[in-house]
């Protein structure tokens, strides 16, 4: 997707993230990347459109990653389903 169209969706909706219930932070384990180093391509969505992102995996728990990317200025923060981000070497 290029980037003035990622800009106009971020702009248009908020970006959505698992909720509390989804994540269960109080029952399963959740690792801490002090240093996000780990690129991932993930799948996000702003109100109900879904786009690809480039991101650093910052967190993540056994079925769930809290990612941080940036659209211009803006650096987003969410939790996605583990499935919803590939590696992405380089």
């Amino acid at each position: 997707m290029n980037d003035r169209a990622l800009v106009t969706i971020a702009r248009g909706a908020p970006l959505q993230t698992l909720t509390d219930v989804e994540l269960r932070l109080d029952e399963v384990p959740l690792t801490i990347d002090p240093k996000p180093r780990r690129k991932v391509r993930a799948w996000v969505r702003f109100g109900s459109v879904p786009v690809r992102v480039e991101a650093l995996a910052a967190r993540w728990t056994p079925d769930a990653v809290g990612i941080v990317f940036q659209i211009e200025e803006t650096e987003y923060r969410c939790w996605i389903w583990s499935s919803a981000a590939d590696e992405h070497p380089s």
